[in-house]
This record gives structure tokens, sequence and C-alpha cells, in this order.
């Protein structure tokens, strides 16, 4: 899934986070004991005793990690603190190659004499996000209790921004714009993409080599779990968002007596049958209820933005704009690959809604630049290098985690079925995760059976908007029901931006608050009023007034 999406430039956001797993395989190929228990093979019984003796040696150094001046490139000032953790590629091979990731921290500020609880590690999904820049949330409204009592931690996962980056191909040679791309994919432009996946899988295997296969969920939880060691921490506290969620899911089934406090948002459907192919069809489903929420909201303000009094209306006016731009570009760089992934990000937040249909508004006027300046390709090349970079770590690790189909044919069938009632996002979904039926590398991993197991878990908290389109609402329902009875799932009811915790809905927030600070659930299932929805903005007001202090985008 893209996602995710977590924070990341615009560029990068509009990789979001697509969802996937393997269409037509039997259940029994896929749910299984979990890599490296008892009765796994004998290479991820290696794996798993490799990392047991890293989180050990980590541990022994006790707070090891020599945190210091965050190097320029971050973008980290003030009280933020950087340092490198050191893991190994292969964890069956702890004394192997060694990888270094990057991870940041602001220390607990104690403030109104509160305790420190530890460290509190976060995960903005993707696969492909970095955290880095999470620490600066101490300083955002509604931050204070939390940044009180815990150090907060981010960190960018192996392969992520100054991880062990991992690359498919050379940024320089990413179009630039504008990208012209058919409402209805022809046999031919069927073909062109197929043929673009397989050079971008061999892309992938030519820069990284023998690294590739080490690219997986699996390495990032043991990844996770030999941070927490080196920070010094028994138990883990983690707030995982997007992919995140998933990642902490399997580090919880992995590790269920270090868990102590976990907070999961906009959840991942972690059943192995859905791990990727499968949630990636969810995805496009989810995205293409979301787009008419959009279109709903800019008919009600009709008046405000002229593109129609209904929701089919308003799709006729972006069907207007998308085939202008596929005859004139707008501001030359802007086509229909450019308008299509800028107005996924109405299907992801709604705090977009009010510039995306006053850009559309500005176009049919004759007006092509607030669309040029929302749609536009970065001209940044460090802004470009991020979101190769975020796109390689997605594919990478998607296409690692599970099987795939393999054959073109199967891909066309259920895709074309799809698209016939989910147009919008259900073929660039498709020739996004498209690599992953020619993936080079031989052993794809089994996916994580996540599940409470017989240790049982501490109280977790899942939270989850119920018409989220990247991370549809049955996979939180099928995450609460994995992780157990301690398991809480906090609902906020009838919205659909991605990514709740962190700002936008007040009543979501204290829940969050109290469970960490506290460990208190708040019931098995509990529900939220949406956050209210963004109000319009006239076309001659451009002051739309303050946000609100987010986290970072979800991806």
């Amino acid at each position: 899934m893209r996602t995710g999406l977590a924070g990341r430039t615009a560029a990068v956001a509009a990789l979001a986070l697509l969802l996937c797993a393997p269409a037509h395989l039997p259940a029994h190929a896929l749910e299984g004991t979990p890599p490296g228990s008892p009765g796994g093979t004998a290479a991820e019984a290696a794996g798993a005793a490799g990392a047991a003796l890293v989180a050990r040696r980590a541990a022994a150094r006790g707070g090891g990690l020599d945190f210091g001046r965050c190097p320029d490139v971050e973008g980290l000032s003030g009280p933020v603190r950087c340092a490198t953790l050191r893991v190994p590629l292969d964890y069956a091979r702890p004394d192997g190659p060694q990888i270094s990731l990057t991870v940041s921290r602001t220390a607990a500020t104690g403030t109104r004499g509160a305790a420190r609880q530890g460290a509190l590690i976060h995960n903005p999904g993707g696969p492909g996000a970095s955290g880095m820049h999470f620490p600066l949330v101490a300083d955002l409204p509604g931050w204070e209790s939390i940044a009180a009592a815990y150090d907060l931690v981010g960190y960018a996962p192996r392969g992520v921004g100054r991880s062990a980056p991992l690359s498919c191909q050379d940024p320089a040679t990413r179009a630039a714009g504008p990208t012209q791309v058919p409402a209805e994919p022809s046999p031919a432009y069927k073909r062109q993409r197929l043929a673009a996946a397989r050079a971008y899988a061999r892309g992938c295997s030519r820069r990284a080599g023998a690294a590739l296969p080490y690219y997986t969920t699996l390495a990032n939880a043991r990844d996770l779990d030999v941070l927490r060691a080196a920070l010094g921490e028994r138990k883990l506290s983690f707030m995982g968002a997007s992919y995140g969620t998933y990642l902490g899911a399997v580090y919880a089934t992995l590790y269920p007596g270090r868990v102590r406090r976990m907070v999961l948002d906009s959840a991942v459907d972690p059943d192995p049958r859905r791990i990727w192919y499968r949630n990636n069809l969810d995805q496009s489903a989810g995205f293409e209820r979301r787009w008419y929420d959009f279109r709903a909201w800019a008919a009600r303000h009709h008046g405000t933005y002229g593109l129609g009094a209904t929701p089919a209306a308003v799709q006729a006016s972006y069907e207007r704009v998308r085939d202008a731009v596929a005859r004139t570009p707008a501001g030359g760089v802007v086509g229909t690959g450019e308008l299509r992934a800028a107005y996924l990000q109405a299907a992801y937040y709604d705090d977009v809604w009010p510039e995306r249909a006053a850009a559309l508004a500005a176009h049919l006027r004759g007006d092509p630049a607030p669309l040029t300046a929302q749609a536009g390709p970065a001209a940044d090349p460090a802004a470009a290098a991020e979101a190769e970079n975020a796109t390689a770590v997605y594919t990478a690790v998607l296409c690692n985690d599970a099987p795939w189909p393999a054959d073109w044919e199967t891909w066309d069938r259920d895709h074309t079925e799809l698209a016939r009632r989910a147009p919008f996002e259900t073929w660039a979904n498709a020739f996004l995760n498209l690599p992953c039926a020619s993936w080079p590398v031989r052993e794809r991993q089994r996916p994580v059976a996540v599940g409470n197991g017989p240790q049982g878990l501490p109280a977790t908290l899942v939270v989850a908007a119920e018409r989220d389109g990247a991370t549809p609402y049955p996979g939180a329902l099928e995450l609460q029901r994995r992780l157990g009875a301690g398991a809480s799932l906090v609902t906020e009811a009838g919205a659909g931006s991605h990514g709740v915790v962190g700002g936008r809905n007040d009543c979501v927030d204290r829940h969050v608050e109290r469970y960490l600070l506290t460990g208190a659930i708040p019931g098995w299932r509990v529900t939220c009023a949406p956050h209210p929805e963004p109000a319009p903005v006239s076309l001659d007001d451009r002051a739309a007034g303050a946000r609100r202090a987010l986290l970072p985008p979800v991806v």
C-alpha cells in the first residue's frame, strides 16, 4: 500500500500507501508459523537467533547510542539529537555485513513534575517514509503531556534516507512531467507498463545487488527490537501509522513479552492472505469511496466553487480538466498523471479538499496556476531523490514480504473487474505494484501470522477512521481480532482522513494520551464523532486561516 504513505515531501506523499496481497493462492500456503518460530525454516530460525543475539548485545551496552548534533541534511535543530544504530544486513549472519540506521530523539521534558516513562518510538508508514522528524511534535499543541513523560524517538528504517539508502533508478531519469496516462488503459498501454515494471525490478536488483532480499517487514521488526534495546528500554512503547501498524503487529507477534504500550493508527489488514496483493485491491476500492466523499463535499459547496451541485457533476468538471491537461499540460508540467496523483491526496486527507476544489475551479475559468502549483513535480533534486528512494523501499518491502501473482493474466483480470466499479485509482495502483510480478528475489517471505498467541499481549490501542480509503476499516477490525482481548479499538465514525492521531480529533487524542500516560484503554470498542469537515475557501479568499498542528502526513 502506499502511504503513506508519514513525514514526507509532497512528492513523496503522492506515493502514498498501497496495500497488496497474493490473490488466487490457497490459505494454507500463507497462514503458517511466524518466521523464526518453531516449525519455521532453518533460515528463519537462524535469523531469529541472530536477532536475539544482536538485541542482547545492544542491551548489554545500555544506552549505547551516541546522540549528538544532527547532521544539517536532516533539517533538525534545537533540542533534537541524532545517532546511528548498527544492525546486521542479514540477521542470520549477525556478525556479517552491517548497515547503519539514523535515529533522532528529544528527551522527556518532565514539565509539571511528570515522571519519565521511557522512549516512545514512532514509525509513520510507507513503507519508505522516514520518522526522523517525529521528535519535533514535542513543540506542537496537544503533545505537552506526552512529551513531558516520554523521550520522543524517530528513525529512518533500513533503506530510507541515510539508513543504507535503497535506490532502483537514477532520480534524474524519472519523468519530470508532464506524464499522460489514459483514463482506461488499452492493451498496448498495459504492455508498455508491464515492460516498464520489469525494467524497474531489474534496476532494483542491479543497484541493490545482494542486499535486495533483506528489505522486509521481518527485518524492520528485528531492527525495531534492537533499537529498543539500544535505547536501554526493557519493553517497547510504540506508535505506528498505516504500514507502521503492520510493523507493530508483526513486532507484537514475534516479541509479545516486550510490548509495553502500542498505538496502531489507520490499520493495515494483517491477514496473511491479504498481504499484500489483495490489500491493494481493497485499497483501490477504498479510494473510490473517498473520491466520492470529496466530490460530495465539493457539490455541497457548489456556490463557492461552481463545480456542480451533485457528485456526478463534480466528476464531470474533473474530467473536463483532465481532458484539458491531456491536450495542453497545465504550466507545461501537469498532465493527466500529475493530475491524478494530486487528486489522490484528496482521497487521503480532507485537509486538502478546499485547495484541490479551488484549483479545479480556477482551471475551468482559464487560470492553470493553482493546479500547476499543487500538482507540478518538485524541481528540487533532493525532493526527487527522496521520492525515488521512498518508491524503491516501498517496492522492495512489499515485493519481498509475500508471494505475488507472477502471471499478467491474473493482474489484468482482477484489476479490469475492479476498475468497473472503482476506476479512480485501480490501474495506477496496479502499475505501481507490478514490479512484484517479476521481482528478482527467489525466496519471498511468508507473511507472519499476526496473532495473540499463547503468551498474550498487554493492552494495545487501535485507532481507525470509518471511511479511510488507504487502509479500509475492515482491516482495523481484523487487526483487533488478531491482537486479542487486550486490544481496544477507537473509531472515528463517518470520517476518512488517513492518520487520525495527533491533532485532527480531540476525542481520539484524549484516548491516546490517557493510554500512553496510564496504560488504561477506553473499552473494547468506542466511537468518536468525526472531526469537522473543512470549510470551503473562496477563490477570492486566499487566507484559509491557520491549520491545526498535525503530525507529519501518514503514508
